[in-house]
């Protein structure tokens, strides 16, 4: 597997995003943007990069807050991450960012091209196609639903699947519901997965570390169903767009 580093300016920040590619392959195969927890590019992000492009496609695992930085504390990152909520198109020009260091690889087929996320990684990649990102899809795990503008659901031309825990206390009822209520103003081909028992950060082994396991938990069963229908969910995407 061969890893790079690609450094790219994005909302006046320094990007260090991880590059990955299975040199063995040969051609143009498609391209996926994977975009970390809120915490910062880390290990999490990282791996399922790595794992993805063992699968074939040619991956970029996402810087969030310039220069490669990772937050250990929650209180801390919130207090970055709460303004892009607040201010989506912030949030987009950091995911268009990765999105244009990624169509500029030789191996990547542009008309391929998905954009996963876990966490606030989720909801870049959904104000990634609310803006009109030329993307065939997104996946977001455990990630926020919810946005400032969802009348820019209109602007998304890709597929939609979401990945989300019943029983997570971020992304509650009260959230997927009006979520389903943006897609369906905006005319979008989606679907949610919702998972029975199950709270935030369900993909992540390490989410046990916060010591909150009724916020935040990993579930492997979750885990596991959720990577199978994010690759039959790729199968479809790039099949259409080929």
């Amino acid at each position: 597997m061969h890893t790079t580093i690609l450094t790219y300016d994005a909302d006046a920040l320094q990007m260090e995003s991880h590059l990955y590619i299975d040199a063995a392959r040969e051609g143009r195969r498609p391209g996926v943007l994977v975009f970390p927890e809120a915490f910062g590019l880390g290990d999490h992000a990282k791996s399922r990069a790595e794992r993805l492009a063992g699968l074939g496609y040619v991956t970029l695992a996402c810087d969030l807050h310039g220069n490669g930085k990772v937050y250990n504390e929650l209180d801390a990152v919130m207090g970055l991450i709460n303004p892009l909520r607040e201010d989506p198109k912030r949030t987009r020009a950091r995911a268009r960012g990765g999105l244009d260091a990624l169509l500029a690889r030789p191996e990547v087929d542009p008309a391929r091209v998905a954009a996963i996320g876990y966490c606030f990684g989720g909801t870049m990649a959904l104000e990634l196609a609310r803006g009109g990102g030329a993307i065939a899809g997104v996946v977001g795990f455990h990630s926020g639903l919810a946005t400032v503008s969802p009348d820019d659901a209109k602007a998304i031309t890709g597929k939609v699947l979401v990945c989300t825990g019943a029983d997570d206390p971020g992304i509650d009822a009260a959230q997927r519901t009006a979520f389903e209520e943006e897609m369906r103003a905006g005319g979008v081909d989606w679907q949610m997965n919702v998972y029975g028992g199950v709270v935030h950060s369900f993909t992540n082994p390490a989410a046990d570390r916060l010591g909150r396991p009724n916020f935040a938990r990993y579930d492997a069963k979750a885990d596991a169903r959720s990577w199978t229908e994010m690759q039959a969910f790729f199968d479809e995407i790039f099949a259409v767009a080929a």
